[in-house]
């Protein structure tokens, strides 16, 4: 029987070992009829309340000796099967929450969304299979993969990844370019969803190579009948002169095209902002004087990755060569929220409405870029990655964190967190918080005491009998490094205090 205090610790590290399966064994497998596999990939995205409502108060494993859902994980063909039963009863241990009461529906540019969720501008949202198909499993809407006046030549092949330690992916390098489609057959597939999915939200993406050519496609969308249109300012990687991310870097530039576009259409228009730029108000300022509605924010971050020391060619290898591409993942949410606060500090755009991406795997993702004022946010590396029916725990985890705090609508979030993002003169400097060591979770392993020496204030030491962490509080600065270090959560921060009561 695992320990207690370690219980959550060794489920999360069952739940990330496992493969995500379609049409996963363990669920055909089990004699219960249960759904091991939702449950699973519901924790994996954050999502322990739509955990917990997947199981019953009786549950089976219990009792069951068969173990035949582990006997059919596949990940038992690489080294060892998932714990599934440990997974199953830490979930009955989440709290529920009634996930009908809170909204997640809002306005957004003025139009209608059922939810914040729409797939962004890429090869997940590219023909019309793929969306219908989203559409029908809870996505939203759609920003539909960049149209422009000609067909580009795509290479093969055009994805590179980043792993982390254990080989998850972390991050993805493309150099996709806009729509292989011509333009009448993009025409045609805008129009017939919008006819099929009269609710859900249509956005043609738009990139033209002059100002001829955005009033034209602005015009040519248009008449599909689409909700909104996205000009696209901010592709890292296209080749043709006048498109792409040196688009987005001259305001000049990006104003001519939002005015040239808004010749063709009166629909609502995003204007894509780059992040490959030190500051984006400047452009998104031009943008609004043109007359854009809102922006979308960020595309990818320009990137070289993957380059082997063998041969010295990059990720993607087409032929021996490669380019620079756009990068897209965990890592640049960061950079994407830091774009995002800064537009919403700026007193001419702090009311403009922004979808937000990059890096939006999960719920939590998602509500940090609502939280720093987007009104709406857009997916494509997590959805390349895990799938569509990653969309079935984000607005169930949404739901359920409305539920849990007593929201009742999904606006009543928005921008909360922007009063709490100050500049650094105003920051706290005058007081100190140490680290609180948690015996009983601490394992003795050292890696606090590792880093605080050689990346830190050399402020711990190890007892020599118990191995556990010592603080000199002579030295600490209460950086907490160990706290970001510790595998097993054993360091939190203690109570803050004045420097003057303790130097």
């Amino acid at each position: 029987m695992e320990k207690e205090t370690f219980r959550r610790l060794a489920t999360l590290e069952e739940v990330n070992r496992c493969l995500l399966c379609l049409d996963a064994p363990c669920r055909a497998a089990c004699p219960s009829g249960l759904e091991p596999d939702r449950v699973i990939r519901s924790i994996r995205f954050e999502n322990l309340n739509g955990a917990r409502n997947r199981l019953s108060e009786d549950l089976p494993c219990a009792t069951c000796e068969a173990r035949e859902c582990q006997t059919a994980c596949l990940k038992g063909k690489i080294n060892r099967p998932i714990d599934i039963p440990l997974v199953l009863r830490e979930a009955r241990s989440f709290q529920e929450y009634r996930t009908d009461e809170p909204s997640c529906s809002l306005d957004f540019c003025g139009v209608w969304c059922e939810n914040p969720f729409f797939l962004s501008s890429s090869v997940v949202g590219s023909d019309y299979e793929m969306i219908a198909k989203a559409f029908e499993m809870g996505w939203a809407g759609v920003v539909y993969k960049s149209i422009s006046a000609f067909v580009p030549k795509d290479t093969s092949p055009r994805f590179g990844v980043l792993r982390a330690e254990n080989g998850e992916i972390i991050g993805l390098k493309n150099i996709e370019q806009t729509s292989n489609r011509s333009l009448s057959e993009n025409l045609s597939i805008l129009a017939r969803l919008k006819r099929d999915f009269p609710r859900k939200v249509v956005v043609a993406s738009i990139m033209g190579r002059n100002e001829e050519e955005w009033t034209q496609l602005a015009q040519a969308v248009t008449a599909t009948g689409i909700d909104m249109i996205e000009c696209n300012f901010s592709c890292p990687h296209m080749a043709a002169d006048g498109v792409g991310s040196d688009v987005g870097q001259n305001p000049d530039l990006v104003k001519a095209y939002v005015r040239a576009a808004l010749k063709g259409t009166r629909l609502p228009i995003l204007a894509k902002m780059t992040p490959n730029t030190g500051n984006m108000e400047i452009s998104a300022l031009a943008a609004f004087e043109a007359g854009a509605t809102g922006l979308a924010a960020i595309n990818t971050v320009k990137s070289l990755m993957g380059i082997h020391p063998d041969t010295f060619s990059s990720d993607p290898d087409v032929g021996g060569k490669s380019s620079v591409g756009g990068y897209s993942g965990k890592a640049v949410k960061p950079i994407a929220l830091r774009f995002i606060q800064a537009l919403k500090s700026h007193e001419k755009a702090k009311n403009a409405p922004i979808s937000g991406m990059g890096g939006i795997t999960t719920w939590r993702d998602a509500m940090e870029y609502l939280a720093v004022g987007c009104e709406n946010v857009q997916v494509t590396t997590a959805v390349m990655l895990y799938g569509y029916r990653i969309i079935e725990d984000l607005i169930e985890g949404i739901l359920g964190f409305l539920a849990s705090q007593g929201y009742k609508n999904l606006s009543d979030v928005i921008g909360k967190a922007l009063s709490h993002v100050v500049s650094g003169e105003d920051l706290d400097r005058d007081s100190l918080q140490f680290p609180r060591f948690d015996k009983e979770r601490c394992v003795g392993c050292g890696r606090c005491a590792v880093s605080c020496d050689d990346g830190g204030h050399q402020a711990l030491r190890l007892d020599g009998s118990t191995r556990q962490p010592i603080l000199d509080p002579a030295r600490c600065v209460g950086c907490h490094l160990c706290i970001a270090v510790c595998p097993t959560l054993a360091i939190t921060p203690a109570a803050r205090f004045r420097r003057d009561r303790f130097r």
